[in-house]
């Protein structure tokens, strides 16, 4: 009897202890990208090597860095390359942005387009819902549809572009990472 009562005491604090852990937030470690960039990884992730970001995003430029999670599915980058814009002109660069990725995608769905300071740093920020349609000849594939959250920052004469991708399907589970990582940014 004395246990039962001893349970129904502690009882009220496990409970609260479970509640504030499972609203604490995703796990983010600090990661230096070089020497001016500190962001968030999420725990579980990792880095991609040189040849598996090379076939993941190929480019003649490479991203600074890539992470992505176990199942390679979500991705987490950062890319740096010239600009001749500057950091006064980042109403323009929203325009331009977003024009381009509607013109990137068959369908948008824009969740949050603004700029935003972000630890003393204004980024331009696009959330959005992307879908991409195999319009081949013959081709019955269903649309590639991507939750993404990027943010760009102009430092001196360069861009910085801090992407999260994740498959749309997964978005309400990986919204509040992504949103907590563009949060961690740090630019010195």
């Amino acid at each position: 009897m004395k246990t039962l009562a001893r349970f129904g005491r502690l009882l009220p604090l496990v409970l609260a202890v479970l509640l504030l852990a499972a609203f604490a937030g995703p796990k983010l470690k600090k990661t230096a990208i070089g020497k001016n960039i500190t962001i968030g990884v999420p725990e579980g992730f990792a880095a991609l090597p040189d040849d598996g970001i090379a076939a993941k995003f190929p480019s003649p430029r490479k991203p600074l860095a890539v992470f992505t999670n176990p199942s390679g599915r979500t991705d987490l980058s950062v890319q740096q390359k010239p600009s001749t814009f500057s950091n006064r002109d980042y109403a323009l660069l929203l325009k331009i942005y977003k024009a381009s990725i509607q013109n990137m995608y068959g369908k948008v769905q824009f969740l949050q387009e603004d700029i935003r300071t972000v630890n003393k740093r204004d980024f331009v920020v696009l959330e959005f819902v992307s879908s991409v349609v195999d319009n081949r000849r013959g081709s019955n594939l269903a649309p590639v549809r991507k939750y993404q959250f990027v943010q760009y920052a102009i430092e001196g004469d360069q861009l910085y572009v801090f992407t999260f991708t994740a498959p749309a399907d997964e978005q309400a589970q990986w919204q509040p990472t992504a949103q907590a990582v563009m949060s961690s940014i740090m630019m010195k």
